[in-house]
């Protein structure tokens, strides 16, 4: 079965097949506004009722790491593929010969492609390592920026879990502080009934509705980018991109020895041939020059 998933930016570039800055400037607001809401709304209350500082001001260390590496996955370099250094990058991985044939040219940029790379039409280059063309930050990600890419996701994955945390024992602190679970309240029947967790909810979405639905917000901001964080980790760990994970299916079931083929054809089935390791797959990504300096000797 060919694969079909396709990540947060992969599906934002089909919408927007050209590079601008739409979704930078999205970002930062929604980024502003869930920060606002944090500061009028949370950081008051949680101060009367004494939580720690360094505790409260958490997020906004983390917002301050987010908008570094942010940052740096926008303007950083993510691996341009050049007259100057082809014959380098030729050299750095090892052709597969089913996912990455040798002696393969691109059309467009007229410059024969190193094992790995890809043209983003997006951006009109060839990128080493391609991973994929984030929307977000307004690049591809590549050899050269996809340990920032990593740490931006990080950062901004744990700062909505913060937030999250800190909404959720706020509220938390307040029912304990008020005694109010112990309270009771009239039913529609006219019955004294015990105060359960779903007259809880109710109770504390009509005193605090955008406390509540920050807290909802940034709870499945937290799964979502948590999810895909896995999914980035795993690929980081494995020493696989998103492009050769998508397309690793397509080259399997194409070369699959199941399927029909001419009895002359061996199969060919795609296996990760990059992967040395963990240790060895992490410092290639968050330390590419020393990799690419042992491939210059």
């Amino acid at each position: 079965m060919i694969s079909s998933w396709h990540s947060p930016c992969q599906q934002a570039t089909y919408l927007f097949p050209f590079r601008n800055h739409t979704f930078i400037i999205l970002h930062l607001i929604l980024q502003g506004m869930i920060y606002t809401e944090y500061t009028w709304e949370i950081l008051g209350y949680c101060q009367e009722l004494e939580f720690s500082l360094y505790y409260l001001l958490l997020p906004y260390l983390l917002l301050i790491v987010n908008l570094i590496f942010f940052t740096l996955s926008c303007v950083t370099n993510p691996g341009t593929i050049t007259k100057a250094n082809e014959l380098l990058l030729l050299q750095v991985y090892e052709f597969d010969e089913v996912m990455f044939p040798k002696n393969m040219k691109c059309s467009t940029c007229d410059l024969r492609k190193p094992a790995r790379s890809k043209h983003c039409s997006v951006c009109n280059r060839c990128v080493h390592r391609f991973d994929h063309h984030c929307v977000w930050v307004n690049n591809c990600i590549g050899a050269w920026n996809t340990r920032y890419f990593l740490l931006y996701l990080l950062t901004l994955t744990t700062s909505a879990a913060t937030m999250a945390v800190v909404s959720t024992v706020f509220l938390v602190q307040l029912v304990v502080v008020s005694d109010f679970y112990l309270e009771t309240y009239v039913d529609d029947l006219g019955h004294f009934q015990v105060v359960d967790t779903v007259f809880l909810i109710q109770y504390l979405f009509l005193t605090f509705p955008r406390i509540v639905f920050l807290l909802g917000f940034v709870m499945v901001l937290t799964f979502l980018l948590g999810g895909y964080l896995c999914f980035a980790l795993y690929l980081a760990a494995t020493n696989q991109t998103t492009n050769e994970w998508y397309k690793g299916d397509r080259a399997w079931y194409q070369h699959c020895p199941y399927m029909a083929q001419p009895p002359s054809a061996e199969p060919q089935v795609y296996q990760n041939i990059h992967s040395h390791g963990l240790w060895s797959n992490l410092r290639e990504i968050f330390l590419p020059a020393a990799h690419y300096e042992r491939k210059k000797k």
